[in-house]
């Protein structure tokens, strides 16, 4: 929570910044400008160029002229506001790519050696029940609630052909599901349940790979924090998950509204 808090606090630091700057550089910059342009064209009545600037500002200085000073103000905030705007989305693409890259480059034995996380999380299968040893469509419903909770809170790795305890159990069984039973008809099957389960605009947040780990196939799901609540139905109703230590929780609707009031200001 203090992350979100954090990050919201920073993005309204970046906008008073943007506006103070922007109406700084349209009543020293732009309005200077178009004053040196007054002159020059319309040969207005001074000295000089420079005279007829400096006595243009110091008399929107002392408070003349508020029209013409809050135009230039106002454009100049509006220009820094698209600039600021631009920054914060360049920043934001930089930092995802420097996340996937770090995500990627962890050592998958340390990274399942460590546990279940708030960050990362097993699943033994997709589709395929172990116990009754045939398919099971449900389960996949319970992939889809890791990838909610994950996508509600700050991310998060979802590594799928890991049992709960570490062991590697592969997908093997699952390939024999599909149509396309290898790597592409498995990313192809879980694609499809997210868009359909969490919404298709979600899946640019969703990156898959795979891996052959000690001679059996593990699918690695990294997931980013998603742009807004994510909710997935549960026995008819709608409902909002978020990944908290080692489990992905239901939140009632008194901390769903709490929560995405911080979340997604």
């Amino acid at each position: 929570m203090k992350l979100f808090l954090g990050a919201r606090a920073r993005k309204a630091k970046l906008i008073g910044v943007a506006l103070v700057t922007g109406a700084l550089f349209g009543l020293f910059g732009l309005r200077p400008i178009n004053d040196f342009v007054a002159w020059y064209e319309h040969e207005v009545d001074a000295p000089s160029a420079w005279i007829y600037v400096w006595t243009e500002l110091r008399a929107s200085l002392k408070g003349a002229k508020p029209s013409k000073t809050a135009f230039y103000a106002t454009v100049g905030a509006l220009f820094s506001l698209l600039a600021a705007a631009f920054y914060s989305s360049v920043m934001v693409r930089d930092r995802r790519i420097d996340e996937l890259t770090s995500e990627l480059g962890k050592d998958l034995d340390a990274l399942i050696k460590a546990g279940e996380s708030d960050t990362l999380e097993f699943k033994s299968s997709f589709r395929w029940d172990m116990r009754e040893k045939r398919a099971n469509r449900a389960l996949e419903w319970v992939v889809m609630k890791s990838l909610a909770g994950f996508l509600n809170g700050r991310g998060g790795t979802l590594l799928i052909g890991v049992a709960d305890d570490g062991q590697i159990i592969g997908l093997e069984q699952e390939y024999l599901l599909l149509r396309k039973p290898n790597r592409d008809g498995f990313e192809q099957a879980l694609i499809t349940a997210l868009a359909h389960h969490l919404g298709g605009d979600l899946v640019p947040y969703v990156h898959i790979v795979f891996h052959r780990h000690h001679g059996k196939e593990i699918c690695r799901v990294i997931v980013e924090p998603a742009p807004r609540p994510v909710y997935l139905e549960h026995a008819g109703q709608p409902k909002l998950y978020l990944r908290s230590g080692a489990i992905t929780r239901e939140l009632n609707v008194k901390e769903a509204i709490a929560y995405q009031g911080l979340r997604w200001p």
